[in-house]
């Protein structure tokens, strides 16, 4: 087809649909035997069948979280046996049902049920919108649309579980063009919505291919494979260098000097190296209680009630691999002058989440000047490493997937949660390199890495983008 034909086309879907999108005041009062614009509840069934599942057997069941709110697609209908029946599994369901979540609309969790699906029984969380006198993808998209969330959102009904009531979505506006015209618009918005969904998946596979290359260069970089060995320098260049084996030496020396806990000072132990992978050339393997020398220590518990005014203190959501949240928008608690004394950051500490989810448990961050003076809270351990290692070097370790592993392999479980105590903090292997090669080591990471988090604000952005262009074509279409 030529562009012209192309454009002809779309004047003619875009002059149909002007023709009906009109202001609903106007159209009410407009005094034509046709009217433009209508409501949900008057265009759909005024209820569906609530009788459930049939008493025995098997039956496939659609509940909120079996809605994808991004794809807009039933993605995990769930089959249970009949006995197992929630209370809530009540509608039954018909191939072209629109479903809407009544809770917390800000989510937009929306779906229109596929032929598979026919028969199915819905949560009562959602509203069922079967079409009767408009096509059920026209109401299907309508319900995406920014304008029907912003309106949901402000007729929203309680704090801890926010929903809007039937009543409220039915009573909607939207408008109302001739079937034919509806299935015109309907074809123009999938037609649209196919080219952005493909750049979509394109974006989502560069994700993909830069969450892999990071793995790839942490992996790398704890392997002696990302610079050239401090061994093989040394070697090129005719001169000598300090070993991993005599850099741990002088490391363990300055533990013992600096020796301030309880009791006798004992040796920390070596990790058995049966299980490891033979160490690059000048490099040797330890442990991260070799390293410490102070700490691990958990952070503080302070009562809710000091929270508001005071000390800014980081907290579990303040920060992730790689990110974190600066210090003049953290929290703030009420501390005393001990509290603060004990559990303030200094630069160059190592922080380690100790409690939370297991995709989450074992995060850690090296502090830096934009995190000083803040206090850490009692989720989160605190260590002090001694002065020939880099704690960036242990930090970018404890990001890789190797890394990570070795310090959760001790972690306890609990209900929706996970643990890791000092001690599964000590006896985490490290791969120590020469003091020089770590320094390379960090350097380039963090060239490769900044590489990386370029790429992946361009690809945020144009996520963004496509969102904004999604809801444009759906604006076109609904505007009235």
């Amino acid at each position: 087809m030529s562009v012209t034909a192309k454009r002809k086309k779309q004047l003619r879907v875009e002059d149909a649909s002007a023709a009906y999108m009109v202001e609903p005041q106007q159209a009410r009062h407009s005094g034509e035997s046709r009217n433009p614009v209508s409501t949900f509840g008057e265009v759909t069934e005024p209820k569906v069948d609530q009788n459930g599942p049939a008493k025995q057997g098997e039956f496939i069941y659609v509940d909120i979280s079996s809605v994808d709110n991004k794809l807009k697609r039933i993605v995990d209908p769930k089959v249970l046996p009949v006995e197992k029946a929630p209370s809530r599994a009540r509608q039954r369901l018909n191939q072209g049902d629109v479903l809407v979540s009544m809770t917390r609309p800000n989510l937009n969790a929306v779906a229109i049920v596929p032929p598979e699906l026919d028969g199915a029984i819905g949560s009562t969380g959602f509203h069922v919108l079967r079409a009767r006198e408009s096509e059920s993808s026209w109401l299907f998209y309508a319900v995406q649309t920014n304008d029907f969330v912003e309106a949901m959102c402000q007729l929203v009904q309680g704090a801890l579980y926010p929903a809007v009531r039937p009543k409220d979505i039915r009573a909607y506006p939207i408008p109302l063009p001739p079937v034919d015209v509806q299935r015109q618009l309907v074809a123009e918005i999938e037609k649209q919505f196919t080219r952005l969904e493909a750049g979509i998946a394109a974006l989502r596979r560069v994700q993909a291919n830069l969450k892999r290359y990071r793995a790839a260069v942490l992996k790398a970089a704890c392997e002696g494979r990302l610079v050239p060995t401090e061994a093989e320098l040394a070697r090129k260049e005719g001169r000598a260098y300090e070993s991993a084996d005599k850099l741990l030496a002088r490391i363990l020396t300055e533990r013992r000097e600096k020796w301030t806990g309880r009791g006798k000072y004992k040796e920390p132990t070596l990790p058995d190296t049966e299980k490891l992978a033979f160490p690059p050339e000048g490099w040797t393997w330890t442990r991260l209680d070799a390293a410490i020398v102070s700490g691990p220590q958990n952070g503080v518990y302070l009562h809710r009630d000091l929270y508001g005014r005071g000390h800014p203190i980081l907290r579990i959501d303040d920060y992730q691999n790689g990110w974190v949240r600066p210090v003049e928008q953290l929290n703030s608690v009420d501390a005393d002058r001990n509290t603060i004394a004990t559990y303030q950051l200094q630069s160059g500490d190592l922080v380690v989440n100790r409690v939370n989810s297991m995709t989450h448990l074992g995060k850690c961050l090296v502090v830096r000047e934009n995190l000083v003076p803040a206090l850490f809270e009692s989720n989160m351990m605190r260590a002090r490493l001694a002065t020939g290692i880099r704690p960036q070097y242990v930090e970018l370790y404890l990001h890789s997937e190797e890394g990570r592993a070795r310090l959760t392999s001790g972690a306890k479980w609990a209900v929706n949660q996970a643990s890791i105590n000092q001690q599964d903090v000590r006896r985490t292997a490290l791969p120590l390199p020469p003091l020089a090669e770590q320094k390379r080591i960090v350097a380039e990471v963090e060239r490769r890495l900044s590489v990386v988090e370029e790429q992946k604000a361009v690809v945020t952005s144009t996520f963004q983008r496509a969102t904004r262009l999604r809801q444009s074509v759906l604006q076109r279409a609904f505007s009235q």
